[in-house]
């Protein structure tokens, strides 16, 4: 069974996907990290994107991989170990254009679908139960006040990534996160939107365990049955 997780960005996705997930005894996959791994390889190799040639050329000897190690994830871009500059502001205002690129979205939906075959997981992202799998049981959608979702990610980029805090202020992250739901919810290809049946679940003033709680009560409710893992 395949179980969805999307929303705009500093929603708390991969936290409460990866809590779920361990709750549960699913799989879980940060699908917004592949973009990220990509987005620092572009960036990393000057690919230009508006060169269709370049950007195929480039998705076809792009290698990522994911390590797990003391039940924490590590990203990997060839054999460079990218976990934490993937969430730098420099790849963090490059991904929306990335993952509008049509070739870069369908490439990596196909590799998500068979990540996905035989497997109970959680997926997460922003087209989850829109595009990627539309058909599955259980569809969550998380929203955010954009003032806490800021500040949220604010004390994160000061905790995680003190690197990229020269000149950061909460107003600059405000108006990079409304900047990024713009651009999410219009692009052509994909665009961040509810899915048909989801639940939505506003996370400004839930902790981590009142939402999965949440999950798991939207799960109940429509009498799905998880199935164990073997």
């Amino acid at each position: 069974m395949i179980i969805t997780i999307d929303g705009p960005i500093a929603t708390g996705k991969s936290t409460i996907a990866k809590t779920l997930a361990e709750e549960i005894g699913y799989i879980y996959f940060d699908t917004g990290a592949m973009y990220r791994c990509l987005t620092y390889a572009y960036l990393k190799e000057k690919i230009d994107l508006d060169q269709p040639e370049e950007v195929t050329a480039f998705l076809d000897r792009f290698q990522f991989d994911v390590k797990i190690r003391h039940r924490e994830r590590f990203y990997y871009v060839g054999e460079e170990d990218v976990t934490d500059q993937i969430r730098g502001s420099e790849v963090t205002e490059a991904v929306s254009i990335v993952s509008a690129v049509p070739e870069v979205r369908e490439r990596l939906v196909n590799i998500q679908r068979e990540l996905a075959i035989g497997v109970n997981a959680v997926f997460e992202g922003r087209d989850m139960g829109t595009v990627v799998f539309p058909d599955a049981k259980i569809k969550i959608f998380l929203v955010g006040d954009p003032e806490i979702r800021a500040r949220r990610r604010y004390e994160e980029v000061r905790k995680k990534y003190p690197k990229d805090t020269e000149g950061l202020t909460l107003q600059k992250v405000l108006e990079d996160i409304n900047e990024r739901d713009r651009k999410d919810t219009t692009r052509a290809i994909s665009p961040l939107k509810q899915p048909e049946g989801a639940c939505v679940i506003d996370t400004s003033n839930l902790t981590v365990d009142e939402i999965v709680f949440k999950i798991l009560e939207f799960k109940d409710s429509l009498r799905t049955h998880i199935p164990p893992t073997e």
